[in-house]
């Protein structure tokens, strides 16, 4: 889960670069390429670790069909990797997510406003992807993270393992929604398909 959403992350703050770059890209050249993929793995790893070092730790989530961090332990320790996983992978990813779009739609408008006529189609489609993608990433991550706080810092018992499946598969399944959406709303993408 926490690779899907540093990749998003990753991946939208990429996008902005390679899309208000002036220069033409390389498409030989995969050196940024890689160099986001180990970011995000390094990242990811940094924040799954520590639950097998004592800062937490694993357990049986929901009815006990998947294996997660332990939501449900009460102690300082336990809340404190809970509350820096919420900021660190899901808020702050969200916040790269929203600004790289932010900008990038702000650059396009612009580029729009100089060129009248198609460039405000392809304004259009950005918008929507964007807003598709965000709107996905939310559905997607916040009930998970919703849960997972109600479950370390609100009454127990209050989450029952019953409620905490549809998240919990919402959250896991969002690496197959974001393809999607760039597939059909990307039309240079869908173009070549």
């Amino acid at each position: 889960g926490i690779i899907s959403l540093i990749s998003l992350a990753v991946l939208s703050y990429e996008r902005y670069c390679t899309m208000t770059r002036t220069t033409e890209a390389d498409p030989t050249n995969y050196r940024k390429s890689w160099t986001g993929i180990i970011l995000s793995w390094t990242y990811s790893l940094l924040w799954t670790v520590p639950p097998l070092f004592g800062w937490s730790s694993y357990g049986p989530e929901g009815p006990g069909i998947t294996c997660s961090v332990n939501w449900h332990s009460k102690d300082a320790n336990n809340a404190s990797y809970i509350v820096c996983l919420f900021i660190f992978c899901l808020v702050i990813p969200f916040a790269i997510i929203v600004y790289s779009y932010g900008k990038l739609l702000c650059a396009v408008r612009q580029v729009s406003s100089i060129n009248k006529g198609p460039g405000r189609s392809r304004e259009q489609r950005i918008l929507v992807m964007v807003v598709v993608m965000v709107v996905c990433f939310l559905l997607c991550w916040l009930p998970y993270a919703a849960v997972a706080l109600i479950a370390t810092f609100g009454r127990p018992g209050l989450i029952t393992p019953a409620a905490s499946i549809i998240p919990a598969i919402l959250a896991k399944s969002s690496t197959v929604y974001n393809p999607i959406i760039y597939v059909f709303l990307n039309k240079q993408v869908s173009e070549t398909l």
